[in-house]
């Protein structure tokens, strides 16, 4: 069994996995079947007024040539939560993480996060017209948080390995010239260290622009300021 969990818990350290799986919420993120088993998000109640997200899952599996006979995916994500914490890389905070095996020998795995406080994710950002509220100065601002927070993590050699745009949240705090912007990335089921900061860069900064919805001139704008956290330019954009 492998268990992480974060400090000042009122459970005892031996009976965490069983009450973290028994409790119940709404699925946001209906199991679905793929690694061999099934994986789900539900949200959960925290006892102190906290809204946790656990990812549940089952069977739920990769491998490679460090563990080929497969580890639960929850803990190559608990990794890179820790990794990029250590990096100032703003991410969801570790609550709990386990993984255990059933009387069949089958993986039971969990991962426990607090919900990311005030922040949205950027593509609903957008669509409440955030970006004409605050006007083009911070939306600037956005772009350039959302390039250092990037670079900072691939300086460390991480690689999200699906980094979409609604894996981007943004929250902004006051107004005109006094807000602060601040980043955070989510799911990490994918992330790993790569040999060289080139390639993790590489992998993402292509997936990204793959996959998100920001007209020509704002990708320039923000691959600029990438280029210039980072330092060197990315091959292929």
């Amino acid at each position: 069994m492998a268990v992480e969990c974060a400090p000042g818990m009122e459970v005892a350290a031996a009976d965490r996995f069983d009450y973290f799986w028994n409790q119940q919420g709404e699925w946001v993120e209906e199991p679905n079947q793929r690694r061999g088993g099934e994986s789900g998000v539900q949200r959960l109640p925290g006892t102190d007024g906290r809204v946790l997200y656990a990812k549940r899952q089952i069977g739920h599996i990769y491998r490679s040539w460090l563990h080929p006979f497969g580890r639960p995916t929850v803990l190559r994500e608990q990794d890179a939560l820790k990794g990029l914490s250590q990096l100032n890389v703003e991410v969801p905070h570790l609550v709990f993480c386990g993984a255990q095996r059933d009387s069949q020998g089958q993986w039971r795995a969990l991962l426990v996060t607090e919900a990311l406080d005030g922040f949205v994710e950027i593509d609903h950002w957008y669509a409440a017209g955030e970006r004409e509220r605050h006007g083009e100065a911070l939306h600037e601002s956005v772009l350039k948080e959302l390039a250092a927070t990037l670079a900072r993590m691939h300086r460390g050699r991480w690689q999200h390995g699906c980094l979409y745009s609604k894996h981007v949240f943004v929250r902004v705090m006051g107004e005109g010239a006094v807000a602060k912007v601040d980043i955070a990335l989510l799911d990490f089921e994918k992330c790993r260290q790569r040999l060289t900061a080139k390639r993790a860069a590489a992998h993402d900064m292509k997936q990204l622009r793959r996959h998100s919805s920001w007209s020509a001139t704002d990708w320039d704008k923000l691959y600029y300021f990438y280029r210039t956290a980072f330092g060197s330019a990315i091959k292929g954009l």
